[in-house]
């Protein structure tokens, strides 16, 4: 018998967490933006009812925002990561194991809880949860990870299941797995679902019922896997061999157009130090860095430049003043004054695993730069992302993005702990 797997997501996220501390948006539309204030990320049921869609650019629905007094936040992402750890420490003890999926979703190995009643077990975290964070979620559980975030689904959806539903039960499992559109299905892209409507499969019932083999001819062994955990079938049962991350990237947009060099050092620094972190945290190193940057190319009236520089990382690395000096490298070497640049980031390509790199005789000491990079995970870890920063990147930041509706650091910034006055 595959182990219980349960999936947790908090509904409306992060509309969620900025409620948490300002009651003033409970029970009125509210909605969050995307980096530099540009479109509508996440929206609570208030703002989805006067649909307000995802992605909504905000300068289109400004008069809809006016008519209905929709209240407009700033993204607050320091906020937003310090709930999901308050989340992730509500949950822990009703699993033996979890893996946080998304800032927002976390499944959880319910393996020796088989014998309780699972629902009204994962209602218990669902009450704790609301109790140490006021944040409201919703429980999907399967025998896999997509049938628990098939259940999930049905819970968010389907109020006959009161935010739990547990497919553990082959009847319930077939009743929702018929009633469940395959383009809604987690893994099926746009493109396997055209083809797969062509076959004649429109449910996610009927896509369990596909032929294996003809599935992998479909949509390779994705698709295969697919199937085989909609049949109750753990992934790890089919043979599959794990992809390996060939690339990862930083990239921003300016809340205000750099026209100065000087600024887009400091821009590009943190992105190399960003790019250094995410490596590390996935334990691999790049063999090469691109710097890009350019103009606003939606304003043609303005002149035009894009620019990019691509860096060979001899030895390969992960250590971010590396990262550093090649993208400031780049930079140098593109620049050119009498742009107003409003994007700028970086790539890193060629990533293997660490401990499978190449040496080479002048490294130097690398476990020194190593233990280095691991104290500065550590104190952003602790005390907030550029809680430490090489002086390249500047303090000002004039260059960061717009956020002119952000909320406070209710959580992790003691002047902007919330007060309540006593009676």
């Amino acid at each position: 018998m595959p182990t219980p797997i349960a999936l947790i997501d908090c509904n409306n996220y992060y509309v969620s967490c900025e409620r948490a501390f300002d009651s003033r948006l409970v029970g009125v539309p509210v909605i969050v933006l995307s980096n530099n204030d540009g479109c509508a990320v996440a929206r609570s049921a208030e703002a989805k009812a006067l649909g307000i869609k995802m992605g909504d650019p905000v300068h289109l629905i400004r008069d809809k925002i006016d008519r209905h007094g929709i209240r407009v936040l700033s993204s607050n992402y320091t906020l937003y990561g310090d709930m999901q750890r308050r989340v992730v420490a509500a949950v822990e003890e009703f699993a033996r194991d979890l893996e946080v999926y998304s800032i927002d979703e976390t499944f959880l190995d319910l393996a020796g809880f088989e014998d309780r009643d699972l629902a009204a077990h994962v209602r218990a975290m669902r009450d704790q949860v609301l109790r140490w964070t006021t944040i409201p979620t919703c429980v999907g559980i399967g025998p896999t990870k997509t049938l628990a975030k098939l259940g999930n689904a049905a819970a968010k959806k389907n109020p006959l299941f009161d935010s739990v539903a547990d497919l553990s039960d082959e009847v319930l499992r077939t009743w929702v797995l018929d009633r469940f559109a395959v383009r809604d299905v987690w893994g099926v892209g746009g493109a396997t679902a055209s083809k797969l409507a062509a076959l004649g499969i429109h449910t996610a019932g009927q896509l369990r019922d596909m032929p294996m083999k003809q599935g992998r001819a479909l949509g390779t062994v994705v698709l295969e896997r697919l199937i085989a955990e909609l049949r109750g079938i753990p992934s790890g049962a089919v043979e599959t061999i794990e992809p390996q991350r060939k690339g990862m990237a930083v990239t921003r947009s300016f809340g205000t157009p750099v026209t100065d060099m000087a600024t887009l050092m400091g821009a590009v620094t943190q992105y190399a130090m960003r790019g250094g972190e995410k490596l590390r945290s996935h334990g691999l190193v790049a063999a090469r860095l691109t710097v890009f940057f350019h103009t606003n190319r939606f304003k043609p009236d303005r002149p035009q430049y894009s620019a990019s520089r691509m860096i060979n990382l001899h030895p390969m690395t992960s250590d971010s003043f590396e990262l550093i000096a090649a993208a400031r490298r780049g930079v140098e070497h593109a620049w050119r004054d009498g742009y107003a640049i409003s994007k700028a980031g970086i790539m890193l390509d060629e990533l293997i695993d660490a401990e499978l790199r190449p040496r080479t005789l002048f490294e130097g000491d690398s476990d020194k730069r190593g233990r280095l990079m691991e104290a500065l995970d550590s104190v952003d870890g602790r005390f907030g992302r550029f809680a430490a920063v090489p002086a390249a990147q500047g303090f000002k930041r004039e260059w960061k993005m717009r956020a002119d509706m952000k909320s406070p650091a209710w959580t992790t910034r003691i002047a902007e702990v919330p007060r309540v006055a006593a009676n």
